[in-house]
């Protein structure tokens, strides 16, 4: 038995750190680095069972081409030679015929590892002077106001949340989604510390919470923004950070001057008298710490609500405290040199000798259907599943069985986008390749190699995108570029945090913490001040925070809001990563329901296990009904729950709850406004 090193690189803020048991070179157990301060010896569910997947009949394993019509899903096995070849002459002729713009990337975080999620491929496209795909799938409605507020997207160290005293899980289903971070919630709840979770939905965490605010969707800035008003109110701020450590307290004091708590009752459902006793409770304290995840951020005023959420511990003074402040993203701390990575200057090289356009991916659906000038002709996929994954789905998939488009995937398993490939490429998992690590949720950068042997012929991004350039007949010296040259191109950036972190220690030690402050010391970034923004400190931006509820919601749109009365909430599956495991039987179950209050059930005549047709203007699915007491039911009346993300393909009708939700577009960083939906249900048998 041989013990190897990984990295888990899926979506995830723990990045964990994986150690492979390797027996006759084949993995057999995977388990938690012990040594990992973050990981601590275990793995979540979801990668505790990664070997099935590594191992699974249903991996992709070598080139393929269609063979039957867009969406059918049958194709026939070619060679690499073959495969390679008709890209590069396809792509080449999209770019000869409509200019190169007329080719789109698309990819985001199927791997989190920094070369085969944004390494060659960025180099392949900007030479090739294609389309700019702008990532706003999930995170750059929080990242705009992260960087709006406090201009940098640093958080509180999950070591620290043992230190808490109060911890709000806003938007944050801790146990489900960032499970390595509970441990440190459990040794502060040991030492007295309360734990209340602000959420929609009554989650994992919510249900093991000291108490659930079950908050109206998309109401979180009214909420915070009420927090505010009592805080101020009742002077239990801290005039002295205020004073050296912000700007525009005056203007925030004038806007939470309208939010009374029972204005804030209203627009949330939380009762006025609970709106009180948190703010005080809040303020009161020390250290109070709030892990506020994406959920809020998936709103048409998600960036007010993160701008908002994020200025309590300003106003509080808990920035301060080791233990307090907020935890949203902590990424921005691996100060790695991506320009060296991505080479952006490339672009200069390409036949446009420009920047090309930008496509928010957000849209992709629009992007397919209605974009010109020139139209999209080709696009190439990878760590991305957009026929499942991407807001309003029939539009997607409509772009998606064009003629005239010539579509590439890269993928370990034939998902619902691969259905749509022309040609289809086996990749590798993480298992399998070199890759360098950031994390979005500690501040440990790691690195590692191959543990396990690549299946058939499965190739890395790396590989791939590198073999394409040289078809295409890109002869820039940086397309040789090895896996190791590129790491340390990343690690050159020669800034502080990443000083004395080489290649050659990564290989040694596996995982190193960021140099944010002295060994054995907690970093606490804004204790004082250190604000990232111009003026060096916090900006409230009063200006931005006007709550105007989501014209999807039960204080939206009155006319649709009587067509469609329930707010429609495709959450994530606890047992789930997006899409990236919807080859498992156990993920079909899971999010094949809906969930409904008893009082919505009863009116519509619907009982449990009852079939159900969930529909709006933009489309309809079938789905099971799952309605439990008044007092176990995880939604409240006026809210419908679907767990996502299921593969199409595996349900009855071909669809899941993307079907519903909008590509409509949030108020900051362009980002989709998945939680902000409407939807009616109705019974259509057993």
């Amino acid at each position: 038995m041989e013990i190897r090193h990984s990295v888990c690189a899926l979506d995830c803020p723990d990045t964990c750190a994986v150690l492979v048991h390797v027996e006759n070179g084949r993995g057999v157990k995977l388990q938690g680095d012990p040594k990992h301060p973050v990981t601590r010896g275990f793995l979540c569910g979801k990668v505790a069972r990664y070997l099935e997947r590594e191992y699974s009949v249903e991996r992709l394993l070598y080139p393929q081409k269609r063979a039957g019509e867009k969406g059918e899903g049958r194709f026939q096995r070619i060679s690499w030679d073959e495969a390679l070849d008709t890209i590069a002459e396809r792509l080449g002729g999209v770019a000869r015929e409509f200019g190169p713009e007329a080719i789109l990337p698309y990819s985001y975080a199927g791997t989190m590892g920094m070369l085969n999620g944004s390494g060659m491929d960025r180099r392949f496209f900007h030479r090739l002077g294609a389309s700019r795909l702008d990532r706003t799938i999930c995170s750059a409605t929080g990242s705009a106001a992260l960087m709006a507020t406090v201009g940098l997207r640093y958080g509180t160290e999950p070591e620290q949340f043992r230190d808490a005293k109060l911890i709000l899980a806003w938007a944050a289903n801790i146990h489900g989604t960032n499970v390595h971070l509970w441990p440190f919630i459990v040794e502060a709840r040991r030492n007295g510390a309360k734990l209340y979770a602000i959420d929609p939905v009554k989650t994992r965490t919510a249900a093991l919470a000291d108490r659930h605010y079950s908050i109206h969707p998309g109401s979180d800035p009214a909420l915070a923004l009420g927090l505010a008003h009592v805080i101020i109110g009742e002077r239990l701020y801290d005039a002295d950070y205020v004073s050296n450590y912000t700007n525009g307290f005056e203007a925030l004091k004038q806007r939470v001057a309208e939010y009374t708590p029972e204005r804030v009752e209203g627009l949330t459902g939380i009762a006025k008298e609970d709106v009180i006793a948190l703010a005080r409770e809040y303020a009161a304290t020390r250290p109070a710490a709030i892990r506020l995840n994406y959920g809020v951020q998936r709103s048409e005023r998600g960036g007010a609500a993160v701008r908002a959420i994020v200025a309590l511990p300003a106003l509080t003074g808990s920035y301060r405290d080791v233990g307090g402040g907020v935890q949203l993203s902590t990424a921005q701390a691996f100060r790695f040199d991506k320009d060296a990575l991505e080479m952006p200057e490339l672009q200069r090289k390409s036949s446009l000798g420009r920047e090309a356009r930008i496509v928010n991916m957000a849209e992709i659906g629009k992007a397919l259907t209605e974009l010109d000038s020139p139209a999209v002709r080709a696009m190439v996929v990878y760590n991305s599943n957009p026929a499942a994954i991407a807001p309003n789905q029939n539009r997607v998939l409509k772009g998606l069985r064009r003629a005239d488009l010539f579509t590439v995937v890269l993928e370990q398993f034939q998902t619902d986008t691969a259905d749509y490939a022309d040609i289809l490429l086996p990749v590798t998992t993480f298992l399998e390749h070199t890759d360098l690590y950031l994390a979005y949720g500690h501040y440990h950068v790691q690195m590692a190699k191959p543990a396990l042997e690549a299946p058939g012929e499965a190739k890395s991004n790396v590989e791939i995108f590198r073999a394409l350039a040289k078809r295409m007949g890109f002869e820039e010296k940086c397309f040789d570029d090895s896996a190791e040259e590129m790491i340390e191109a990343l690690l050159g950036s020669g800034h502080p945090f990443l000083e004395g972190i080489t290649r050659e220690r990564l290989e040694r030690e596996h995982s190193v913490r960021l140099n944010v402050a002295p060994q054995g010391q907690p970093f606490v970034p804004f204790a004082q001040g250190g604000f990232g923004t111009e003026s060096g400190k916090c900006e409230f931006g009063a200006e931005g925070l006007e709550y105007q509820p989501p014209r999807e919601s039960r204080w939206g749109d009155e006319a649709l809001r009587k067509r469609y009365p329930l707010e429609f909430v495709s959450s994530k599956n606890d047992d789930s990563m997006n899409s990236t495991f919807g080859h498992r039987k156990a993920q079909d179950a899971e999010t094949s329901v809906l969930y409904l209050h008893p009082v919505d059930a009863e009116a519509r005549g619907i009982a449990a296990g009852d079939r159900i047709r969930v529909f709006n203007d933009r489309g309809s699915l079938l789905l099971k009904a799952a309605v439990k007491s008044d007092a176990e039911s995880p939604v409240r009346p006026g809210v419908a729950r679907a767990p996502a993300t299921r593969w199409s393909k595996k349900a009855m009708d071909g669809h899941n709850a993307n079907a519903l939700t909008s590509d409509r577009l949030s108020d900051m960083g362009g980002g989709p406004v998945f939680y902000s939906c409407l939807v009616e249900v109705e019974r259509c048998g057993d």
